[in-house]
């Protein structure tokens, strides 16, 4: 459902999950009452909130309780955290179709450092028109808008800075060895933690307009089944837990310093960071290249974000969007 669409259902909704997210239970009757709608009623937000990857019990006599409780997004406690990002660019909402999308329709009244945060999506986008899955409070969708001055020549590699953010959040988070993979994933244990989707708009020759979509894997469970590749979570490094929102802005602050640096300064603060932190580093890869592929050393990246591999006639820089790297 798209944000906005019904306001009623949105605040139902919200007040049933907040019910709900002590893990305790609630019976349908006492939250209907709440609510001013029947028991019936209750048990179709119940399912919808489901179907969104909430993992709800339903016990005869009991009622309905969480799987597990959940750490909702609060905008003031994230704000308390916060140091370098101004919570007052922040949007947070409930359940929308995407974060980016959100971003993409109101561009025009944006300014640089905005940021959509969700707790849930119901058409997030990964990379190559990839289902992003985005079960109900189980991981972080955000999206931050940039404007370039420079036009497009100015964000080479842009994917890659937006990683060495990510990796840094994490690691003052307590999380170590957390590694990146050409061109907009971040690795840890050898698994997929989180992605990077950056969408660019504007003319040649002018100024380009840059959504920044950030999804990172926190506690998933309901829905993970649907993922296509080998995933990782922040609850798998550290079963003892984690502060959703103090996450929410190490990662805020990480990435709009990111952004100012490279306003000014593009790549090439980033680069060496990069390297030392490439999950294929001196390792055999493949490159898929539309039905193609090649294979090599990965030595890292260039200047301009390029990814080098070593062949057999000598180091090859490989750069484009339909290209994937896969470990041999």
């Amino acid at each position: 459902m798209r944000h906005g669409t019904n306001k009623q259902t949105d605040m139902i909704r919200n007040h049933i999950v907040k019910a709900l997210a002590d893990g305790q239970f609630y019976s349908g009757e006492t939250l209907g009452e709440e609510l001013g709608i029947s028991r019936t009623a209750v048990s179709k937000y119940i399912k919808a909130l489901s179907e969104l990857g909430l993992n709800i019990f339903s016990v005869t006599g009991k009622g309905y309780r969480l799987a597990e409780p959940i750490q909702l997004l609060n905008s003031e406690l994230i704000a308390t955290h916060c140091q370098h990002f101004d919570a007052k660019q922040l949007i947070l909402l409930n359940v929308i179709d995407s974060t980016n999308q959100y971003l993409k329709e109101r561009i025009a009244t944006l300014k640089n450092g905005d940021v959509c945060l969700a707790e849930a999506q119901t058409a997030g986008r990964g990379r190559r028109g990839r289902t992003w899955v985005s079960p109900y409070g189980a991981s972080l969708y955000l999206s931050q808008f940039w404007q370039f001055a420079g036009g497009y020549q100015s964000i080479s590699g842009l994917s890659l800075a937006v990683g060495v953010a990510i990796t840094r959040a994490l690691e003052k988070a307590g999380y170590q060895d957390i590694a990146l993979k050409w061109p907009n994933d971040i690795y840890a244990r050898g698994k997929k933690l989180a992605g990077v989707l950056i969408e660019v708009e504007g003319q040649m020759g002018g100024a380009c307009d840059c959504i920044i979509g950030v999804g990172l894997n926190m506690a998933l469970d309901v829905g993970s089944e649907k993922i296509d590749q080998p995933w990782i979570d922040l609850t798998t490094l550290n079963p003892e837990g984690f502060e959703r929102n103090r996450i929410s802005a190490l990662l805020l602050d990480e990435l709009t310093c990111c952004m100012e640096v490279f306003s000014h300064s593009g790549l090439e603060t980033f680069i060496e960071t990069w390297r030392e932190r490439n999950v294929f580093r001196d390792k055999p890869i493949t490159l898929v290249i539309g039905n193609k592929t090649v294979k090599g050393i990965c030595k890292g990246i260039d200047a301009t974000g390029a990814l080098l591999l070593q062949q057999t006639d000598g180091v090859q820089a490989y750069n484009g969007g339909e290209i994937s790297v896969r470990a041999n």
